[in-house]
């Protein structure tokens, strides 16, 4: 029996969620968050375990279950150098 591996949920930018997060911006691509923006709780190449940035910037890596910022996914399989 085949296992699957299932994915985080992506979560919408409310205004609680905007006024708590968007004075540092999206810590992948430094943007700041809009109401609606779709996001998920990411690892990444920044201190202190997983954030929320936008889906977009984000890739789900089987292995761990989880999203790994996409930078950071690129230079775990060795796309960076």
């Amino acid at each position: 029996m085949a296992t699957t591996v299932r994915k985080p949920p992506t979560m919408i930018i409310d205004l609680e969620m905007l006024n708590r997060f968007n004075a540092e911006g999206c810590p992948a691509c430094g943007r700041k968050f809009n109401l609606g923006d779709p996001v998920v709780r990411a690892c990444g190449a920044w201190e202190g375990g997983p954030r929320l940035i936008h889906e977009n910037e984000a890739v789900f890596d089987a292995g761990s279950g989880g999203y790994v910022e996409k930078r950071c996914h690129d230079a775990r399989q060795g796309r960076i150098g």
